[in-house]
């Protein structure tokens, strides 16, 4: 199985572990059941397992595989909602995060392949998958400066509107017929046509800093800024703190400021 683990595969631990970021999360939640059913869905990676699984709807489609060797990738048990909610089963969604700052790291150069994050290229995909696809957000910040250029030609293209963006995905399929027929391995890569004017990466909307101040347990702090910068919409925002292991927290020292304004928590 382990040459057949789809995009399992990439899931090498040294690249992972040197990341800029990566997170490991498992979601488990009660859902109504019509019908039950195992299969695979599009989301990220875990552990080994060797169910079969069924469609999940998530947000996210980076991994989109299923179990193979070493780890599966968004393994999620699903049952079907009822409305009249007769019977109740449990939805399992385990999920992997990763970042790579290759722009950082690659002397302003924002081009990027499969195989420079992960040293793997995908060369099959694993039998048990009913889904198996990679999106890559090909929606360029200016259209005019901005020319992208995905390789090799994605077997379709998704467009989708994400916090009120218009975004444009490359969509590869990976259980299409014609994806390997030239080549038994696929290396998705990313490059611009034209040569950056500025080397500064555009600012997002809506985007955060984080940084350690102080000294020891007494003054020690972490201080955490999202801005937003839209000139007239506001954003519901999720915040989740990967704290240091040296560092110790007092929740009752928490303080929340907005627009220079202390606001208390609840």
């Amino acid at each position: 199985c382990s040459l057949q683990a789809g995009l399992a595969v990439l899931l090498k631990a040294e690249r992972l572990f040197h990341s800029s970021y990566h997170s490991q999360a498992v979601h488990i939640r009660p859902v109504c059941r019509v019908s039950a059913g195992l299969s695979s869905l599009p989301e990220h990676p875990k552990r080994k397992s060797k169910a079969t699984f069924s469609h999940c709807k998530v947000l996210s489609h980076w991994f989109a595989q299923l179990p193979c060797d070493g780890f599966t990738v968004a393994a999620c048990l699903f049952l079907v909602q009822d409305a009249s909610c007769l019977a109740v089963s449990w939805e399992l969604r385990q999920t992997l995060t990763v970042v790579f700052d290759f722009f950082s790291s690659g002397q302003g150069k924002k081009d990027w392949s499969l195989f420079k994050m992960f040293s793997r290229t995908l060369t099959d995909t694993c039998p048990l998958a009913s889904q198996s696809k990679v999106y890559v957000d090909i929606s360029p910040k200016n259209k005019e400066k901005e020319l992208l250029e995905v390789s090799p030609p994605p077997t379709s293209v998704h467009e989708a509107v994400v916090q009120g963006d218009k975004k444009t995905y490359a969509v590869y399929d990976l259980l299409s017929p014609s994806l390997f027929n030239t080549s038994r391995s696929l290396n998705v890569q990313l490059k611009w046509k034209r040569p950056q004017e500025s080397s500064e990466m555009p600012i997002p909307t809506l985007h955060a800093q984080r940084y350690v101040g102080g000294y020891g347990l007494q003054t020690g702090e972490i201080c955490t800024l999202i801005y937003n910068t839209h000139p007239y919409r506001a954003f519901p925002v999720i915040l989740l703190e990967t704290v240091p292991w040296y560092l110790r927290l007092y929740v009752h020292t928490l303080t929340i400021i907005t627009k220079g304004k202390e606001n208390k928590p609840s």
